[in-house]
């Protein structure tokens, strides 16, 4: 394996040396993991979309977003005022081999994946896949950092039981998480869910599971930094597992996913409610639901790779340092 000893990060290729269309096909043609001897933060992408109950194609998530992530300028975060990768050592750490047709087994490959890549001291950032690659993310992290508190953005809860007598799906994997102790108590939000539900009953069981439900509609009514306040005071001093599932935004804004809802939030005020997170808290994080098939113009894939380059900015900032 080669190593890249040096008193500071070795950042993404020089975009004014090398055409952003040219160069490494890593996430924002960032290192990989092999080309450097230690890491804070690794992109991992897990290519699984079995658990989907309806249009299929988030396999093909992580290939996609780490190409439209050659759109972005890495070098300095304006609005976060950091030089991320020079803060940090982030890496491509590839894909998990996640088996395409059972379930279990692929929760499994994405569990050792994010428990090597912790075992490193590294913070991983998964990108999906559905979102029941997020289940095998959070046994991993709460191996390591004990029950967690979990910030999910998503149109739709995820806490149901059951689709079609199979219990580990896209849409159950945090009733699954409450009953395997993976989350803390009481210390849990969801934010922008919307449009209908199965029975009255999903929100009842929701709120027992220790879940706070910021609905999209409450962005109108309350503003953004009455709801960031409310979710960082919820979360207490917990650790945080961050989770985006891209249909959280408007299907205007994010039309290549698998289960679009109207009325959702802006590109924008995504973007300012994830740079207003908390940074010292995050220990991990997943963005899911790209299914490019359904993309135009790759604008779902840039969403969600300007969506990980924030997170790595807020880990950045985590380090206390700035540009």
């Amino acid at each position: 394996m080669s190593t890249h000893q040096s008193d500071s990060p070795l950042g993404p290729v020089d975009g004014t040396l090398v055409p952003r269309f040219a160069g490494s096909a890593t996430f924002a043609r960032l290192p990989r993991i092999d080309e450097v001897s230690t890491f804070d933060v690794a992109i991992l992408g897990a290519p699984f979309d079995g658990g989907v109950s309806f249009r299929p194609g988030a396999r093909f998530g992580p290939s996609s977003i780490r190409q439209a992530s050659r759109h972005l300028r890495p070098a300095y975060n304006p609005a976060q005022q950091v030089s991320p990768y020079a803060v940090i050592q982030t890496v491509d750490a590839g894909d998990v081999p996640c088996n395409p047709f059972d379930i279990d087994h692929a929760l499994q490959q994405i569990d050792d994946g994010v428990s090597e890549l912790l075992a490193s001291g590294g913070r991983p950032v998964m990108l999906g896949g559905d979102h029941t690659i997020a289940l095998g993310g959070l046994r991993a992290v709460a191996r390591r950092h004990g029950p967690v508190a979990l910030i999910h953005f998503d149109a739709h809860l995820d806490t149901w039981n059951s689709y079609f007598g199979a219990d580990r799906t896209h849409g159950t994997i945090f009733r699954r998480a409450h009953e395997e102790g993976l989350l803390a108590g009481d210390v849990s939000s969801h934010v922008g869910i919307r449009g209908p539900l199965y029975a009255a009953q999903d929100l009842v069981d929701d709120a027992s599971f220790g879940f706070e439900i910021v609905s999209a509609l409450d962005l109108d009514r309350r503003g953004i930094d009455e709801i960031v306040d409310g979710v960082r005071r919820r979360t207490k001093d917990a650790p945080i597992y961050l989770s985006i599932d891209i249909d959280v935004l408007d299907p205007a804004f994010a039309p290549g996913t698998g289960t679009p809802e109207m009325g959702g939030l802006t590109s924008r005020e995504l973007l300012a409610l994830v740079r207003a997170l908390p940074p010292d808290q995050i220990v991990a994080a997943d963005l899911v639901e790209v299914s490019p098939a359904y993309d135009h113009a790759e604008i779902t894939s840039l969403a969600a790779a300007t969506l990980g380059y924030e997170i790595t900015s807020l880990m950045a900032r985590a380090s206390g340092s700035g540009s």
